[in-house]
């Protein structure tokens, strides 16, 4: 009888558990991508294998009726070229949000949208990740303690807003977000704006196909991101791709300017890429990219900083899956 009583209960379990995965679903997702590179930075030379911001993550939504839904996000990275966990192990993400006709409220650990609408959206290589990432854009948004919102599509245009908590007892300032988005056919347009305290950052994006063809870029201004009291410096990068069948060509140019109290301060990068899509989730690439910096320049591969005026490049070819 004792049997039979644990059987029933491990089978009203079972379907108890049944029933709550058939109201929600949970996909598991990630991508690992990794170099082999020979790097040089100053004098220093340095062959090896890299990561490039492998991670993976799990994601999930509940149908909570009338149009209303909850979901969470859970995303960790890890080093591809090691097996190493990250040090915080969701410092990706963790959210959990709710959406619905009113759009959707966010609450947790993500990246700012302000970097999405205009940094990332023209990184088309490499996703903006590795030592061929964009050397020069300014973050300032941190991603941890967030509470945001974003709007429903209207026409194509979608706004986003977060506010990051201090959650200090004394002192400390909340940090603030701004991404809009507007999608017109061919052409796409966003921009974005953060302010934490005195340090601040606004940049515009656009971004047009034509054919086999994609061109565009950002401009970024910002205020003692990269360097106390280095007062306003201007950023702008160039990016093209041309698609011919599983092959992608790309080039890309950035220019960080002298922030207003250094001289000198001022950087260029370049890259060239290739990249051949064996599926629609792998790939393999190659890419060369090298910063110059001018005589107090700092900036390094993959947002390093270096010594003043030391310049780095780096030859490199990976692989990317997508799962």
């Amino acid at each position: 009888m004792q049997k039979t009583n644990r059987l029933a209960l491990a089978v009203l379990a079972l379907l108890g558990s049944t029933a709550a995965f058939a109201q929600s679903s949970v996909t598991l997702y990630g991508r690992v991508n990794t170099t082999v590179e020979r790097q040089e930075v100053g004098n220093v030379k340095t062959t090896g294998l890299f990561n490039n911001a492998s991670r993976f993550g799990f994601k999930g939504t509940e149908d909570l009726g009338g149009g209303l839904k909850a979901g969470f996000q859970l995303e960790s990275g890890f080093n591809s070229d090691t097996g190493a966990s990250a040090t915080t192990f969701f410092g990706r993400q963790s959210e959990v949000n709710l959406s619905g006709g009113f759009g959707t409220v966010r609450l947790g650990n993500f990246f700012p949208e302000s970097y999405y609408a205009t940094a990332d959206y023209v990184s088309m290589h490499n996703h903006d990740t590795g030592n061929s990432s964009d050397a020069f854009y300014a973050y300032v948004m941190p991603s941890a303690d967030k509470i945001a919102y974003r709007t429903p599509s209207f026409g194509g245009l979608t706004v986003d807003a977060a506010v990051a908590l201090h959650e200090q007892a004394t002192g400390g300032k909340n940090a603030f977000d701004l991404a809009v988005n507007y999608n017109l056919g061919a052409l796409a347009l966003g921009a974005g704006y953060s302010k934490q305290g005195d340090v601040n950052q606004f940049a515009g994006r656009a971004l047009y196909t034509f054919g086999a063809f994609t061109v565009g870029g950002y401009i970024q201004r910002d205020e003692d991101a990269f360097r106390a009291n280095g007062g306003k410096r201007n950023t702008f990068r160039l990016a093209g791709a041309y698609n011919l069948g599983a092959s992608e060509f790309h080039v890309n140019v950035g220019r960080a300017g002298e922030y207003k109290n250094f001289n000198d301060s001022d950087a260029t990068q370049y890259t060239l890429g290739y990249n051949y899509n064996l599926s629609k989730r792998t790939k393999v690439y190659g890419y060369y990219t090298r910063i110059n910096n001018s005589r107090a320049g700092t900036y390094g591969l993959n947002q390093a900083v270096v010594g003043a005026g030391v310049d780095s490049n780096t030859l490199a070819v990976g692989i990317r899956h997508n799962f």
